[in-house]
């Protein structure tokens, strides 16, 4: 049987890019759980839901279809919304509405039944700590507010998306940090098992390699069992 592989870490440190290329490198699946909480907020702003009203995002999310693709595609109700729910509003707007306890609990249910098969590479805030706690391999990526400030924004300007200068978004990035680490439900924060990996200075092949060398151990013997 596969194993799952789960990548945590605050907002803008490369999960998802890392996340990608392992899934391309391992013919695993990426499953970008952050993304499932920005179509939420997306939804939630465009219906004008406060983010905010519990009852209103739990019942607004019973009639909301959420499809993450193999290929990285993210479908909220059939719509493509891969480029919307990168938005720095729509980022900030993801915070809040993560914090809310059943609205985690509804989304981690979903995740949990996707990761059932094994392997999936899932990235975002609570994997190793609550949504995958036995994956095989647990990563915790950082960076630097600085660093990633940097990298959010190139990303905004090469996909074409409205962007704040560097040091607004770092100011937004170590606020989110903030949020999403003094949350009552599910804080951001490293499991006790988890790798801890400083992305400030690597490139992404050099975090690639690094995750892989790890989990190395665990799909050689998936290999084998096979």
């Amino acid at each position: 049987m596969k194993i799952n592989i789960a990548i945590d870490g605050p907002s803008a440190a490369g999960k998802s890019t890392i996340a990608k290329r392992l899934a391309t490198l391992l013919g695993y699946v990426h499953l970008d759980t952050g993304a499932m909480y920005r179509c939420t907020a997306l939804k939630c702003v465009r219906t004008g839901i406060a983010l905010d009203d519990e009852d209103a995002v739990c019942e607004m999310l019973k009639e909301t279809e959420i499809v993450l693709t193999p290929e990285g595609g993210v479908y909220l109700d059939g719509e493509d919304v891969s480029l919307a729910i990168r938005a720095d509003e729509i980022s900030m707007a993801a915070s809040k509405v993560s914090a809310l306890k059943r609205v985690r609990s509804d989304l981690v249910a979903r995740q949990q039944e996707m990761a059932k098969a094994g392997g999936f590479i899932m990235d975002g805030r609570d994997i190793g700590t609550v949504v995958l706690k036995d994956a095989e391999v647990k990563i915790f990526m950082t960076a630097s507010a600085e660093a990633r400030a940097e990298r959010r924004y190139r990303q905004n300007l090469e996909k074409g998306i409205e962007t704040s200068d560097i040091e607004t978004i770092a100011e937004e990035i170590r606020q989110r940090d903030y949020d999403d680490t003094h949350r009552a439900n599910s804080p951001l924060r490293k499991a006790d098992d988890a790798v801890e990996i400083d992305t400030s200075y690597m490139t992404i092949e050099e975090v690639v390699e690094k995750i892989h060398s790890l989990a190395l151990p665990f799909l050689e013997k998936e290999e084998t069992d096979a």
